[in-house]
């Protein structure tokens, strides 16, 4: 008749405290390495659907890593006050108003994401089409032409709607009235 061991009955080192922090490192690394051997035997899998379920747990566990890796970095800044944080630069204000215009976020939803006020939100979309170098949001390339315009714009969907293809982009840029 076999007994159940309780975690009271393992024995632990006298000074287990100490080495609890690498640990926790060492073993977060060894299910890192089982991970990455199961990926390798589903990536080179003859089946199709194993294939694919491999880049699905991937692709699951790289937006899991980077929620983490982004509520750090809002810890980080969520402990200043709003007028102590860093600003942001105004090619990063248009990023920021096009992940808005993706989601279909209001000034409100946005601001909470990016931790700034609503407030400062609405001022750069009321003052998005300033033109000159000291304006207040800016696109990362100077678009001065229809075809920088275009090529811009296809940049931006690509990493906005990624799961967009060629087809779809030009259906929508076409809806939008602009000729490809």
């Amino acid at each position: 008749m076999a007994t159940e061991t309780s975690f009271s009955d393992v024995p632990l080192p006298r000074s287990w405290p100490t080495c609890v922090k690498s640990a926790i490192l060492q073993v977060i690394s060894l299910a890192h390495l089982a991970i990455i051997y199961s990926r390798s035997w589903a990536a080179n899998s003859p089946i199709a659907r194993v294939r694919l379920q491999g880049k699905l747990e991937r692709s699951r566990n790289e937006v899991s890593l980077l929620q983490e890796e982004i509520r750090i970095k809002d810890a980080r800044m969520g402990h200043l006050d709003a007028h102590r944080r860093p600003h942001y630069r105004a090619v990063e204000r248009l990023a920021i108003l096009e992940v808005k215009a993706a989601r279909g976020r209001s000034a409100a939803q946005t601001a909470r994401t990016f931790l700034v006020e609503a407030e400062t939100v609405a001022t750069w979309m009321r003052r998005v089409d300033e033109e000159g170098r000291c304006a207040l949001v800016q696109t990362s390339e100077p678009v001065n032409r229809f075809r920088s315009f275009v090529r811009h714009l296809i940049r931006r969907l690509k990493v906005l709607c990624p799961t967009t293809g060629k087809k779809r982009i030009a259906q929508t840029l076409a809806r939008a009235g602009l000729p490809i």
